[in-house]
């Protein structure tokens, strides 16, 4: 997934921009006039490792890892490993090699398969080699041509790598309609990342006529097959009513279901609704425990209602010096509050020093 073609379809997508939130000072936590547009999909074979919980609150900072698959279309290419019952007369030692990042032994295992099985799975792999240079020289022609022999044999992994690679004009001339074709026929296949990123396309309006009910059934497969993306871009359509009937409690699971599956935009917006008591029954506390979460994953939006929250004592206890440091982290960040710069101006001394220095490892560059 390029970030230009991200950038065109959120822009395309007027109707779930979100404004600047205002900032009353009477109501702490003010919600979202709309949702956020839904970010396209940048698949994972398998979710990432979660990272222990820092002893200490402080933005993360961790050690180089070791490489993992990250193509330019996506994170990498899901993984179809053989099941039992499945047929495969082998296991799939191309893929197994590819997942534990020894790409020549991947290249070499895949371009056996092809020679002696016409494996498309195989032909995919290559692709997938060619167009991130994993084992091999980077080339998008080749990566272009191994997903093209995969999709020919029905391969959808193949048809939605590709599809990006057409969105991105890698391998080829950019072709948008080649990419919503190809999109299409993974969905039919139940591809989710394609199901997802072909809603966005109806949402848009420009290669499909714009249809919010068919990206609501688009959405609702993926959400369905628990992609949290799809959970929280259908959560917004049922909290606006497009698409589907308006349903606040639907929305509210969906967004709760997309938090608790990591979804940053869902963790705020569901914070949102538990301290204000929308279409879920109101939990102040709860709401908190849901914005200091995503306050330490880097929403400038939940920092400033944590600070708000801080500074008021509602849901958690009042603490001037946390509520000066996660506003000065969300005002650096863009998220300005006139507010709270008078909360923080009329402090005392100590607290609001404290307060600043309590945001330095925030502020500070980062580490390279």
């Amino acid at each position: 997934m390029t970030k230009a073609w991200q950038a065109s379809t959120l822009a395309a997508m007027v109707w779930l921009a979100a404004p600047a939130w205002a900032q009353a000072p009477i109501q702490i936590v003010p919600p979202a006039a709309q949702a956020p547009a839904p970010k396209p999909l940048k698949p994972l074979h398998r979710p990432p490792a979660k990272p222990a919980k820092p002893a200490i609150e402080q933005p993360a900072n961790p050690a180089p890892a070791k490489p993992k698959p990250q193509p330019g279309t996506s994170k990498s290419i899901a993984l179809p490993y053989a099941s039992p019952g499945s047929g495969a007369a082998e296991p799939d030692l191309a893929y197994a090699a590819y997942d534990g990042g020894k790409y020549l032994t991947a290249f070499a295992e895949a371009t056996r398969r092809v020679n002696e099985k016409g494996d498309p799975k195989a032909m995919a792999l290559l692709g997938e080699l060619y167009a991130s240079g994993f084992g091999v020289p980077k080339d998008d022609q080749k990566a272009v041509a191994w997903y093209s022999l995969a999709v020919d044999r029905g391969d959808r992994e193949a048809m939605f790598e590709l599809a990006m690679l057409r969105l991105a004009g890698r391998g080829g001339p950019r072709d948008r309609d080649g990419a919503a074709a190809l999109l299409e026929r993974a969905a039919k296949l139940g591809h989710v990342a394609a199901s997802y990123n072909l809603a966005l396309l109806y949402l848009e309006g420009q290669q499909y006529e714009r249809d919010f009910g068919k990206a609501a059934e688009l959405l609702r497969s993926a959400a369905d097959a628990g992609n949290p993306d799809a959970q929280y871009a259908l959560a917004t359509l049922y909290k606006e009513g497009r698409g589907v009937a308006k349903d606040l409690g639907e929305a509210m699971r969906l967004l709760g279901t997309a938090a608790r599956a990591g979804n940053l935009d869902a963790e705020v917006e569901y914070a949102i609704a538990l301290f204000n008591g929308t279409g879920i029954a109101k939990d102040e506390a709860g709401a908190v425990a849901w914005f200091r979460k995503a306050a330490r994953q880097g929403s400038p939006i939940a920092q400033n209602r944590l600070a708000r929250i801080l500074a008021a004592g509602r849901g958690a206890p009042a603490d001037p010096v946390a509520a000066t440091k996660w506003h000065l982290i969300a005002k650096a960040a863009g998220e300005g509050d006139p507010w709270l710069d008078t909360f923080v101006g009329n402090l005392k001394p100590a607290e609001r020093e404290a307060g600043e220095k309590a945001a330095k490892p925030w502020l500070a560059p980062p580490r390279t």
